[in-house]
């Protein structure tokens, strides 16, 4: 997915999703932004907000509006008690999210590009696609002729410094990351309201 100018897109949405938004620089210039503009922001319709949550959370795992279409049609088809938590699970268990979420790569579109190289492996096979859904029981591995390489040469400090998550145990000894459990939502960590999505597709 082409993601374009990453500073407009930030401020449009109104979340650092980035991480050239997320720095002190990006943070202070916003700030003088919203000091010098008088003008009162104009109220959103419903259908305005559940079109931005929408747009956060496509730009937040990186994917098309057509994926991200087609993962709402499944949680909608699967979850039927709680199509939330399955459209949760389903941008979760993305490989370049899994990789990320690891501290295996700096952000989500470095992820992507790792793993469309063949940086890693599940249970042993190389797999060269970000949107693999992994599950509960798989191992992903850095491959063996990718250890050496640059881009995992500042791996323990970043898998230190990783969000994780509870369902994913990783073993920074042998740049593994094994599929415990699954993912289970917390609106409080995720930058969008995943209601508000779900609502914007079931109009």
């Amino acid at each position: 997915m082409k993601i374009g100018p990453k500073y407009k897109i930030a401020r449009r949405l109104g979340i650092p999703l980035f991480e050239k938004t997320q720095t002190q620089k990006f943070a202070m210039r916003e700030q003088r932004r919203a000091m010098t503009k008088r003008r009162r922001p104009r109220a959103r319709s419903d259908y305005g907000i559940q079109l931005l949550e929408k747009q956060k959370a496509r730009y937040t795992y990186g994917v098309s509006e057509r994926q991200f279409r087609n993962y709402v049609r499944k949680a909608m088809l699967e979850g039927k008690s709680d199509p939330m938590l399955a459209l949760y699970s389903h941008l979760e268990r993305r490989l370049d999210n899994v990789v990320y979420r690891m501290g295996f790569a700096p952000t989500r579109i470095a992820a992507r590009q790792y793993v469309s190289h063949g940086h890693f492996t599940i249970n042993g096979k190389r797999v060269t696609i970000p949107s693999y859904h992994v599950s509960e029981g798989q191992e992903i591995r850095v491959r063996e002729g990718s250890k050496s390489k640059g881009i995992f040469s500042n791996i323990e400090e970043q898998m230190k410094n990783s969000a994780g998550a509870e369902w994913l145990k990783a073993d920074m000894k042998d740049m593994s990351i094994k599929v415990v459990g699954v993912p289970m939502l917390d609106q409080t960590e995720v930058q969008f309201d995943i209601q508000a999505v779900i609502e914007f597709y079931s109009r």
